[in-house]
């Protein structure tokens, strides 16, 4: 997502017949979203008497949080330019049998870059999940839900991602090395997402105490 668009631009794009910005691409967004909350709770915690002792820290986690979010938005651009780059690389000639090999290399090299882009987003998110869980933990209880929110945004930033890598892929000539790319993506999924569902438990309970 460009930030100088609107957000009625962005989701107009998305609802459009292009094929970007696609699911890797609000992928991203929802870890950018996710670092934003958890950036909102960290402000909403400064300031106040009774977490007095985590202010410091919450300042310092605003900084690293900013950060995730420009990190996050330049995933979502990539991804972006890397389809395009694999749309690219289908229309190249192929009428002799150099020029189809030449194409088949051009498909495998963007394919591989289009998976690598969302597998950083699942590693961005496995990073930001116990800063998240910290904040949920120590920071503003008021806004316990909102950080719960954040936490369940950067499970779903993960399987969303994780999808993408799936199906890039699926489409790559050496399945070998991409069973061995998908697997180790998919564990680093799986960790978050039983993660997730662990502070989510303990935040629902607290809440409900």
């Amino acid at each position: 997502m460009k930030t100088q668009k609107s957000l009625k631009n962005y989701l107009d794009e998305l609802s459009s017949n292009s094929p970007t910005p696609g699911g890797g691409n609000v992928s991203a967004l929802c870890g950018v979203l996710a670092s934003s909350l958890g950036v909102m709770v960290c402000n909403l915690t400064i300031g106040k008497k009774k977490y007095l002792e985590f202010e410091q820290e919450a300042k310092d986690l605003i900084l690293i949080l900013e950060a995730f979010k420009n990190d996050f938005l330049t995933l979502a651009d990539k991804d972006n330019l890397s389809f395009d780059k694999v749309m690219e690389a289908f229309k190249l000639p192929k009428e002799s049998d150099e020029q189809k090999t030449l194409r088949k290399e051009a498909i495998d090299k963007a394919t591989m870059e289009a998976a690598i882009v969302p597998a950083d987003v699942i590693n961005k998110c496995k990073d930001l999940l116990p800063m998240l869980e910290l904040i949920a933990e120590k920071g503003n209880q008021n806004s316990l839900s909102d950080a719960g929110v954040a936490i369940s945004l950067t499970s779903t930033a993960a399987e969303g991602a994780f999808l993408n890598v799936a199906i890039n892929c699926s489409g790559l000539s050496n399945q070998t090395e991409a069973a061995e790319f998908l697997k180790n993506a998919e564990s680093i999924y799986e960790d978050i997402k039983k993660k997730k569902n662990q502070i989510i438990s303990k935040i629902i309970l607290k809440m409900k105490s």
